[in-house]
């Protein structure tokens, strides 16, 4: 008896191991899916982004539910996706990261918002390796212009290197980031892609299993 004890012991914690990461791995499913659905608010959206800056576009960061408070808010903590895009024109499969500190211009009062970060160049996310940045900071980065055409921009000829956009309460608009450092979310890429995996070999896959990655890209291609 004891000895069939001893031999069921590790199957047990490793069933519990798998339940726990199973668990674990919701959480960053509904990430996904919380991002696809801002995205596709966005585009639903009246002023939308403009189609000559998203014809430049080769990343996203998109966080979903971003808390803030306060008068012109510093960002508490945002949790969300990255992805890029790839040498065919396809998207990658999303990358975990969390936004922490910095401060955002004109959200008197807010206390939630979707933020989405538009890259020109994909080179800034994927360098980022496990490690972090700070937009505003190592990068430039400037509010996204509204609307169909780019002139309505300050920044028409689309020299920064992010342009950031958020939605709260109904009002979509470009907004100011400042400070915020943006780094991997280890933990999360971990639980949703297994032991071993790199932030820089999930930006370079576009092909996955789960109908929620698919879905995210579906909805990035429909940009």
């Amino acid at each position: 008896m004891k000895a069939i004890k001893f031999l069921l012991a590790p199957l047990l914690l490793s069933g519990l191991i798998v339940m726990a990461s199973a668990k674990d791995a919701g959480k960053e499913t509904e990430r996904i899916q919380n991002s696809t659905k801002v995205l596709k608010t966005f585009t639903g959206m009246t002023g939308k982004i403009p189609q000559e800056l998203l014809k430049k576009t080769e990343g996203f960061v998109i966080i979903p539910k971003m808390i803030n408070a306060g008068f012109v808010a510093g960002a508490k903590r945002g949790k969300g996706v990255a992805v890029v895009k790839l040498a065919d024109g396809s998207w990658s499969n999303p990358v975990f990261i969390t936004l922490t500190g910095g401060s955002f211009g004109l959200q008197i009062g807010v206390q939630s918002v979707d933020l989405v970060l538009v890259f020109k160049n994909r080179g800034v996310l994927t360098k980022v390796k496990d490690g972090d940045f700070t937009i505003g900071g190592d990068i430039s980065a400037t509010a996204g212009p509204v609307g169909r055409s780019s002139t309505a921009s300050t920044d028409h000829k689309f020299e920064a290197e992010v342009y950031s956009y958020s939605r709260s309460k109904g009002l979509f608009a470009g907004v100011t980031v400042n400070g915020a450092n943006l780094g991997i979310d280890k933990s999360s890429n971990f639980n949703f892609y297994g032991t071993g995996t790199t932030s820089q070999q999930i930006f370079e896959t576009n092909k996955s299993s789960s109908a929620t990655v698919n879905a995210l890209r579906a909805a990035l291609k429909g940009l």
